[in-house]
């Protein structure tokens, strides 16, 4: 901490310990389970359809708040669900219409892995307020504030609830004093509250004591905490954050729970017994809900997996996000790799700390992840992906520590480029006009919408609005007196076999790896 101003670098006192006022108050739980628990569990893979038997139930319960749209939900729907993500937000509103809805947003990514201008952050914005979304948790994978301002903004002119986040993770540079500081900014910049957003699971009780107390003496903001179980620290980190007056937790339903994902509601309430601050949410509501997601999570068994439904200390080690985890064993898989993953895993730290001690939430992590599985499989920095050589030079904001020095030489030489420093979403165009004139001329909606998904993930969009092909005609056979022996079958086609390995950006809207033939896709991820 050296050359930093010590905010909390003194034992507590009695005018540090939470207040009695927040001491009297319930704690306030807000359910995960129709967007990071299914992500982090099974690969963001649940239906609307699945979703809405539910929704009523939990909306009956007084939760503080239902996550149900954000993250990698929008590119789920687009992508593997055939749905339209605002269509799905629209219809979980109705269906629940008592409870705020929240989403995550990753500022000026959006929910991608590319900054975009502010014309269409600010549309995205209004339209998700309009669908029905009432708090907006809002991030930056570096915690950098010049990426987050636009979507604040945007989330106050359109009279909803900006949540600030903090991404929390553990390096040199990373400390209570910093976060605090962080929420300071926050506060300034219009946020109506504050979320610690620990995506790995890796924060530890006591220091989830000290940053709330510190965030509550320094700002005058409600503040949240979100954790997974990865490493099991989760329920004992959320008791310490309740006794330190964190204003509310966010749990899920089992089994879209712990593990990867959050705590389970019941269990979390029962933790809480003889707690100046339990609630009691009604227990037979909360089993009708586990007994619905149990069919819901066998329906979708083949993107599950022991792995994520237990404890992992390894976590600790690797920071790598529960809704990652989720994914990365299966995509390893397909690269012929899944004996590497601990190698892989063990890479991740390295990277990690050449790229700036980066914190790994989408879209770093991914990005992180799948350089260090470049560096196994051709050694360090034979290959770089494009997305990590942009986090060095500056693309994607300001990085919490220096960049390897090495690395950065290196991927100047290669790219033929200089870093850049300042906000990277101000050498950007307004795109909203040219956005309308692309689906016009392709003959799709044009609504800001539309705009803003096409933004994102063009080709998705446009196959979603695809019209099915016309069934094939049934052909007519007609019996000649002699029948005519049929052809001989044509000889199989010879197997086409690629070798080459490319990484890109398909579209500036997917992190995509290409090896020996086999497509990786990094997109699922919190």
């Amino acid at each position: 901490c050296t050359g930093m101003l010590l905010i909390w670098a003194h034992p507590l006192t009695i005018a540090d310990r939470p207040t009695l006022l927040s001491m009297a108050h319930p704690v306030s739980f807000i359910n995960t389970v129709l967007r990071d628990g299914h992500q982090s569990l099974a690969a963001t893979r649940m239906t609307t359809a699945q979703m809405l038997p539910a929704a009523p139930l939990l909306d009956g319960l007084g939760f503080g708040g239902l996550e149900t749209w954000g993250g990698a939900t929008i590119d789920s729907c687009l992508r593997f669900l055939g749905e339209n993500p605002f269509d799905r937000l629209r219809a979980l509103k109705k269906a629940a219409p008592k409870t705020p809805h929240l989403m995550l947003l990753r500022g000026q990514n959006i929910v991608q892995y590319t900054s975009f201008p502010d014309d269409v952050v600010e549309a995205f914005v209004r339209c998700t307020a309009d669908a029905g979304c009432d708090i907006l948790r809002i991030f930056d994978a570096l915690n950098d504030l010049r990426n987050l301002t636009t979507a604040i903004r945007a989330t106050k002119a359109a009279g909803k609830h900006a949540r600030g986040e903090i991404c929390y993770t553990t390096s040199p540079v990373h400390t209570i004093d910093a976060f605090v500081k962080m929420g300071i900014e926050l506060e300034k910049l219009g946020c109506d509250s504050l979320g610690i957003k620990d995506m790995s699971g890796v924060i530890a009780p006591r220091v989830a004591y000290d940053l709330v107390t510190a965030l509550k003496r320094h700002t005058k903001l409600p503040v949240s905490i979100h954790t997974h179980d990865t490493a099991g620290f989760a329920g004992a980190t959320y008791l310490a954050a309740i006794d330190a007056g964190v204003d509310s937790i966010e749990t899920s339903i089992a089994p879209f729970a712990n593990g990867t994902g959050q705590p389970d509601t019941l269990r979390m309430m029962e933790m809480l017994a003889g707690h100046p601050r339990a609630v009691s949410y009604d227990r037979a509501t909360l089993l009708k809900l586990r007994e619905h997601f149990t069919e819901v999570y066998k329906e979708l068994g083949k993107f599950t997996s022991p792995a994520n439904e237990r404890v992992d200390s390894d976590t600790l080690i690797y920071q790598v996000p529960g809704g990652m985890l989720s994914n990365f064993r299966n995509q390893l898989k397909e690269q012929n790799m899944s004996d590497k993953f601990e190698e892989v895993m063990r890479e991740i730290p390295y990277v990690r700390e050449c790229l700036g001690w980066i914190p790994l939430v989408t879209p770093t992590s991914q990005i992180v992840g799948t350089q260090a599985m470049l560096n196994v499989k051709f050694g360090r920095w034979k290959q770089i992906s494009q997305q990590a050589a942009d986090i060095a030079l500056g693309k994607y904001g300001q990085t919490p520590g220096p960049i390897n020095q090495d690395l950065l030489k290196l991927i100047v030489e290669k790219y033929k480029t200089q870093p850049i420093s300042g906000r990277p979403a101000d050498a950007l165009s307004p795109r909203m006009p040219k956005l309308r004139e692309e689906l016009a001329a392709a003959g799709l909606p044009t609504t800001d919408e539309a705009c803003v998904l096409h933004a994102m993930f063009p080709q998705e969009f446009a196959k979603l609005h695809q019209k099915p092909s016309p069934a094939p005609a049934v052909p007519v056979v007609v019996q000649t007196e002699k029948p005519v022996p049929a052809p001989a079958p044509a000889a199989p086609a010879a197997p086409v076999a690629t070798t080459t390995t490319r990484i890109s950006s398909s579209g500036q809207h997917h992190l995509a790896v290409t090896i020996e033939g086999k497509r990786m896709e990094m997109a699922i991820e919190e």
